[in-house]
């Protein structure tokens, strides 16, 4: 019997850092010497990656450490005279004040079963980000709490573990098919991919358009 949601936040409920991230990319171009706006968001996304993946336990570190370090490299790489503070406080602005998705009030004030978020983010972003939307979930659970990242499975044990529900009483639903929807499946909680935009379905990912339709897969009792 499913007795609560799991839900990620950036991209799920709220926008990810997308369009802040153009903005930026724009900027490095404009102050630096690449040679295309394609190179300097692949080099800052690796980077940012390979160290992502190797927080984790004694060597965590906070996902704004990451994004500021993983920014600084990419200034660095590529001759950009822009000021590193000036951009990250960019994207942390955008964390704490992130757009919503249009049906996720409607989602969090109907949901018949409790609503926990499960965000890779550091828990005073999130916190202010839920009190700047006007959310109420019945609980949040980030990496920071976990001193872990998803799809690493230490993030999705301690929100089992803070509800005490078991990996069959709770459907995740996210919109990362490698961070949310594998990394589910890894401590055996069922979940939805949250498919906004029309992206062509993995075989064997159960997916939903909008969280909304979240509510009739409960009564689906195959799911």
């Amino acid at each position: 019997m499913i007795k609560a949601f799991f839900v990620d936040f950036y991209g799920t409920v709220a926008h990810e850092d997308g369009e802040v991230i153009k903005k930026i990319t724009q900027i490095i171009y404009d102050t630096g010497k690449a040679e295309n706006k394609g190179e300097i968001g692949s080099f800052w996304w690796n980077d940012f990656q390979n160290m992502f993946l190797e927080s984790y336990g004694e060597r965590f570190e906070l996902q704004r450490t990451l994004e500021k370090r993983s920014l600084e490299h990419t200034l660095e790489k590529f001759g950009s005279s822009a000021d590193a503070d000036t951009l990250s406080n960019m994207m942390f602005e955008h964390w704490i004040k992130p757009p919503i998705f249009e049906e996720s009030k409607a989602f969090f004030e109907t949901s018949p079963l409790p609503v926990y978020i499960v965000s890779n983010i550091d828990t005073s972003d999130i916190l202010k980000a839920i009190e700047y939307l006007g959310l109420k979930p019945s609980g949040v659970f980030t990496s920071e709490d976990a001193r872990s990242y998803k799809p690493r499975c230490e993030l999705f044990k301690l929100a089992l573990k803070g509800t005490g529900l078991k990996p069959d009483e709770v459907i995740h639903i996210g919109d990362s098919v490698s961070s949310d929807i594998k990394g589910a499946a890894a401590v055996n909680i069922r979940a939805l991919w949250l498919n906004r935009f029309g992206k062509e379905v993995p075989n064997g990912i159960d997916s939903i358009s909008m969280l909304t339709e979240a509510f009739d897969r409960l009564k689906d009792s195959t799911f």
